[in-house]
Order: structure tokens, then sequence, then C-alpha cells
């Protein structure tokens, strides 16, 4: 057999050479792009009246005693048995009755139980790193507009995210203390952030689309500020250098004011319940608030990730109502310090009032060039954490992460249907 001709040669280097470079760009697309997960089943086993609650709790301004990231490490995983108990839920409706659900799991699998824990060793007290880093956005040109415009304003005193035409996610320890329903429930509102003197514009939508007028408004204010901090920044953490420039400026050309809706029902799951979970009560501190009327607003999809640390910017933003600045919706974005497989501790800086936001990241649509933001978590707000289960406790600002039980949960309460969302 003669010699192998130059030009086959060539051929099968330049083959070689394409094949290599698309399988890169085919691993470095995965990473940027959003996961499909198979999700359970969660279905209702049945529902009883349970008496009208006494409406006696007041807000708490931050949590203490939890049991975090560390405290939990050293916690048995809970039976399917137990999950099935955490998830099953109380609904308070407006007319200030109350029913309890109890739920049953289907097509758990190794997928959706993630690892028992997938954090680092890196801990790091929650303060406000130097200069503070929070953005008000005060002009109703972008606060009006998407993705800004699905945050809204619970009347016990704060945040939340639209995650359907007519359903808000917010935090659990906003409705209820672990005991019963804070006083405010019996009339409960949420507000949305409308321009003065007209209707809103935007359509009711579908949480995926975000295309047309919308990124003429919030969504490139949002990358210009992110664009802006990132300017001469020491490190990924949101602590370094370059932090004299703050842009809390905004031009109050018009500030929007906020339309009230009342909310017709409310869902808690019973693992945020004193006594329930024990140690795993953190990881519920969710709820869905289903309203009367359905907004003319957009909302944003919910989705799970099995790390955001391991994400190429891995990013975390998030919008809302922040005390300290009355009226205004308050915008940020930083790095996730730790994370398990329910909670996060990160570094964005916040006040009371931003509980219940929605925690989102963007990342490219599966097989498409498309990015999309989704929920992942809820911020839980500023806690004091049980460390080491010894009473010693720390404060670190923490946020809820949505797993696929709690997708399928959620997607049961806005759909009524959870195989509706079989694939997060």
């Amino acid at each position: 057999m003669g010699p192998i001709p130059l030009y086959i040669l060539l051929l099968v280097t330049v083959l070689t050479v394409v094949v290599a470079v698309t399988t890169e760009e085919s691993r470095v697309d995965d990473q940027y792009s959003w996961p499909q997960w198979k999700v359970p089943l969660v279905r209702k086993r049945r529902t009883v009246p349970l008496s009208s609650p006494n409406f006696s709790a007041h807000p708490q301004q931050e949590l203490s005693g939890t049991c975090g990231i560390e405290c939990q490490r050293r916690l048995p995983s809970p039976s399917l048995n137990d999950l099935e108990q955490f998830l099953s839920y109380e609904t308070v409706y407006e007319n200030g009755t109350r029913t309890y659900t109890s739920i049953s799991v289907h097509g758990l699998n190794e997928v959706t139980m993630w690892s028992k824990n997938t954090s680092s060793s890196s801990r790091h007290k929650r303060e406000l790193y130097g200069t503070d880093t929070r953005f008000t956005i005060a002009d109703k040109q972008y606060s009006t507009k998407y993705p800004f415009s699905t945050s809204v304003k619970i009347s016990t005193g704060c945040s939340g995210v639209l995650v359907s035409p007519k359903h808000v996610l917010t935090a659990a320890h906003c409705i209820h203390d672990g005991k019963d329903y804070l006083g405010g429930v019996q009339k409960l509102r949420v507000g949305i952030l409308k321009e003065k003197g007209r209707r809103g514009k935007g359509g009711k939508g579908r949480g995926g689309n975000e295309k047309g007028k919308r990124r003429k408004g919030g969504k490139g204010k949002e990358e210009a500020l992110e664009k802006e901090e990132n300017v001469g920044k020491g490190d990924s953490k949101g602590r370094g250098k370059g932090k004299k420039i703050r842009i809390r400026r905004s031009v109050d050309s018009g500030k929007p004011s906020f339309k009230w809706t009342r909310v017709k029902q409310t869902q808690i799951p019973k693992g945020w319940f004193k006594g329930v979970s024990n140690g795993l009560t953190a990881d519920y501190d969710y709820a869905v608030l289903e309203l009367k009327r359905a907004p003319k607003v957009n909302y944003m999809d919910i989705g799970v990730i099995p790390s955001i640390k391991k994400l190429p910017a891995g990013r975390i933003h998030f919008s809302g109502f922040d005390d300290d600045r009355p009226g205004n919706l308050v915008y940020r974005f930083c790095s996730v310090s730790e994370e398990s497989k329910d909670l996060l501790y990160q570094y964005c800086d916040a006040k009371p009032g931003s509980s219940g936001s929605g925690v989102y990241i963007r990342l490219k649509e599966p097989g498409k060039k498309k990015w999309k933001r989704k929920i992942i978590g809820v911020f839980s707000g500023h806690q004091w954490v049980d460390v080491n289960g010894d009473g010693m406790q720390q404060d670190y600002n923490v946020a809820v992460r949505i797993t696929p039980l709690k997708y399928a949960q959620i997607c049961y309460w806005v759909h009524g249907d959870s195989s509706e969302c079989q694939v997060a």
C-alpha cells in the first residue's frame, strides 16, 4: 500500500479540528443553557376544612435560629413520607376560611433528589460590602418594563414576583410566622407598579416571551447597570474596588405608583410550620398568592438549576421594595458565596422589605441563541443562622432555592395539575 496522499491527510486534519471545535462550542453552550429536568408529579390526596386562623402574628424584620447550610449537613435526608408531609399545604381564602391539603409525590428519582449538599467550604458574614451596591430604579421608563415590572409589593411589607398572569411567589414568613398568619393577611393585597395617569401596557404575555417593547425598557437598564458595576471591579464577589461610581441616581421623570389588587387565596407548604420539618424549616420559606384579577404585565417563569456557583458568571439578580427607599424599586446582582440543594448564601446588599423577591438568572434556551430569565429562588432575607448546631449564630443573606420538587408543587398551585410542567 502506497503513502497516503497529502490532500487526504489535510482533509482529515481539517475535519478533526472542526469536530473538536464543534464539540467545545457545544460544551460551552451547555454551560450557558438552561438544563432540562424531568420533574416529579404532585397530586392531591384530600382536602379538609380547618378552623379560621387567629391572624395574630406580627411581621418579622429578620429571622433568627435558622438551621442553615452547615447545620443541615448533620441532619438525615428526609424520606418520601417526610417530603409528602412537608409539601402538603394550607390554603387561606380571602373570606378568612382555611383548608389543609395532603399530597402524594410520584416519579421521584435520583435526578430529582440532588446530592445532600453541594456547598463550598467558604463562608462570609453578611454586611454591606463597602459602598452600598443597590440600584434604585425610579424612572417609569424602566421600572414598569420587563424584567423589573414582574416585581410586586406585598401589603404585609414584603416583595414578591409574578410567576403567572395572576400568581405571585413570595416568602412564607411574609404571610405566616410559623405559628399563625400575620394580621394583614385577612385583607392581603399586592401592589404592581403602573405609570401614573395611564393604563400599563404589555398584556398578560407568556413568561418566556422577552420580545418587543420590553427590550427598550428594563432589560437595557439591567444590562447597563451590570456593565458599569463591572468597571474596575477587583473580584467576582461584589467586594472589589471600583465601587466609587454607584448608580443610585435615576431620573424621576414621572415616578410610577402602585395599583393594588386583592389576593383571592394563599398557599403555604406545611414544611414552613413550626414542629413539622424541624431543622429544614428554612427550606420551605415560600408561598404563592393567587390574585383576584390578573394585572396586565408580563411575568417570569420559574426554573431549576443544579448549581449556581458552577455557572460561568455565577451571578444572581433580584429586585424588591427595600424599606429604606420607600416607593422605589431596588435592583441588585451579586455572586453566591455558598449553596446547598435548598439554600443559597449570597453577597447581595438588601434591607427589610426586599424579602420575598424572586431571585433569577439568565441562561440560553436549549438549542437556541436566545437568553431567558427564570426565577430560581426566593430571597428569604437577612437571617441569624445556626452554624454548628451549638447555638452559635452568624448573620447571612439567605435565599430558598427552587428544587424539582418545589417546582412541581408551585406548578400544581398555579395550574392545578403538575403534569403540565413535567420538564423544568
